[in-house]
């Protein structure tokens, strides 16, 4: 059903109520006609959305092989594991593909993945639990719990709660940090400057922020006398039975059955290129685990934090998180309904008005995942994949929905994905084409007029060095620095290769040379996103 077609049924429906309130209270104020008159003349109730019936799910879940692969065909994606929980049981659970391109390994549903940012709504989980154990407080100051939290704003940093900073409405702005995190700096690094980022006005403004989402659950570990990692183990991972889940890169990578990450090269294959270490941010994107795992995790949020009859997150402190607590943005035309972000959870509801409750994950260095419920129909269902993201995992999702609800898929939503996930990633294109050299370029001066030591309070320092005629730079990590070659471009401008999850080709390094024929600064323009990439000579 189109919105618009939607949004008519449901002004429909609240006008249905209005008129049976109106109805009724004009039945209780008049004379009975007859005995029969109250029998006849009924208040109309709000129509109730059918739920999906045994038929539904078994027909959808007899399709989901040909669904996956079929796109897995069409995107020549490695591996894809995927699974279905309908009333409290796991009635489908199977991988697809490799676990490495030109390697025997199969996926199957104890293959571990990185699951990137499907690791929020894990610690929101975790959160939760010690919500419902009175350590902390969804609304409680996050440096009352960890003195160590700060912000620009001096306001913000004594007032903003675990709920501001899990809901992403502190003001701290998307990709806050993450260039650090490229860089190869720790989380104690990154949290110790971020409080250098601009923010926006405080709790009106969303701005999806990893790092901000990751000081809300540092916070809570502070608060409970745990590293997070050891607090994941403890309150989740060990009573959930998910034994294979982990907050640790290191162990991810200790098991044999874990799906290798694969970059999609320009001309449509794949290759297992890269690692992808997400330590530094693991409440916002560290986590790993297997689709058994995450099944598991499935049927403990749709049991409002009861599984297999065990507690382990007490109900009430577990629902604020499956609640709209900040509205991202108003709809971008009338076909996209406005949606909500709770805590480390999208919400939004579907064109019969059902609620669901969801994530993707996404690195674009290899890695894509989507987990999806909806609470009234007790159903679920999982996506994990081993590709960089191109809409694959959702389009699954999105597919056995659109069986259950329609007999049959009613969009092409692998294309349709794909083309929302081609138009994101063009969007993050350089502003400046930095491979297209001018042809009246002017030279540069001598190479020593650019080298020597730079500072920079929040990146730390950047070396500048020439050797064979060549410049290069570095700078990351005291001892483990990334070092990039700088390729003349035009004038005092140079070009170099940006690296990491958010690498987006090249980018510049522009140099102002002052009268001593020396450089006093270096502007990195892909660093300079909120004004913090100007290195100045030392």
């Amino acid at each position: 059903m189109p919105v618009s077609a939607a949004s008519h049924t449901l002004r429909c429906a609240r006008i249905a109520v209005l008129c049976g309130f109106g109805l009724a209270s004009a039945l209780a104020a008049a004379p009975a006609f007859s005995e029969d008159a109250g029998k006849v003349l009924k208040t109309p109730v709000s129509p109730v959305p059918p739920l999906f019936d045994q038929a539904d799910i078994d027909k959808a879940t007899a399709a989901l092989p040909s669904i996956v692969e079929g796109a897995m065909k069409r995107t020549g994606l490695p591996g894809l594991a995927v699974g279905i929980v309908y009333k409290d049981k796991v009635i489908y659970a199977e991988g697809f593909g490799v676990r490495e391109v030109s390697q025997p390994g199969k996926i199957d549903p104890d293959t571990v993945f990185l699951l990137a940012s499907v690791s929020k709504p894990i610690a929101s989980t975790i959160v939760a639990h010690l919500v419902g154990d009175g350590v902390v407080d969804w609304h409680g100051a996050a440096k009352g719990y960890n003195p160590a939290f700060a912000l620009s704003d001096p306001y913000v940093t004594e007032n903003a709660t675990i709920a501001d900073l899990m809901s992403h409405r502190s003001g701290l702005r998307t990709g806050s940090g993450d260039l650090l995190e490229d860089l190869g700096f720790d989380r104690d690094y990154i949290l110790s400057h971020i409080d250098q980022q601009p923010l926006d006005p405080f709790r009106s403004t969303y701005h999806y922020s990893n790092f901000g989402y990751t000081a809300g659950g540092v916070a809570a570990a502070t608060a409970a006398g745990k590293s997070w990692e050891d607090l994941a183990n403890t309150v989740l991972f060990e009573p959930a039975g998910m034994t294979t889940a982990s907050y640790r890169h290191a162990d991810y990578l200790a098991h044999k059955d874990r799906a290798h990450i694969h970059a999609r090269l320009k001309d449509g294959t794949w290759a297992a290129k890269y690692d992808r270490n997400a330590d530094a941010e693991a409440p916002a994107g560290g986590a790993s685990g297997s689709l058994n795992d995450m099944l598991r995790f499935m049927r403990l949020q749709l049991g409002n934090g009861t599984l297999d009859g065990q507690e382990i997150v007490k109900a009430d402190a577990i629902a604020p998180a499956h609640v709209p607590q900040m509205i991202p943005g108003p709809p971008r035309s009338p076909a996209t309904p406005a949606g909500f972000y709770g805590f480390g959870w999208n919400v939004s509801y579907d064109d019969e008005g059902r609620v669901r409750i969801g994530h993707s994950g996404a690195f674009e260095l290899g890695a894509a995942t989507f987990i999806t419920f909806m609470p009234g129909e007790d159903l679920g269902i999982v996506a994990l994949t081993n590709g960089t993201p191109i809409g694959v995992a959702e389009a699954v999702g999105a597919a056995f929905l659109d069986v259950a609800q329609n007999g049959e898929q009613t969009v092409d939503w692998v294309g349709f994905m794909g083309h929302i996930f081609d138009q994101m990633r063009a969007a993050e294109a350089p502003e400046v084409d930095y491979t297209d050299v001018p042809a009246d370029a002017k030279p540069a001066q001598n190479l020593a007029a650019y080298t020597g030591s730079y500072g920079n309070s929040y990146y730390g320092p950047l070396t500048v060095a020439a050797e064979d005629g060549k410049l290069s730079m570095a700078m990351g990590p005291q001892g483990a620095p990334a070092t990039f070659a700088l390729n003349h471009f035009n004038g005092d401008t140079f070009s170099f290769e940006t690296i990491g999850e958010n690498a987006n080709g090249l980018a510049g390094a522009i140099f102002t040379v002052g009268d001593d024929g020396k450089a006093g600064k270096v502007v990195l323009d892909y660093y300079d996103r909120t004004g913090l990439g100007t290195f100045v000579r030392e």
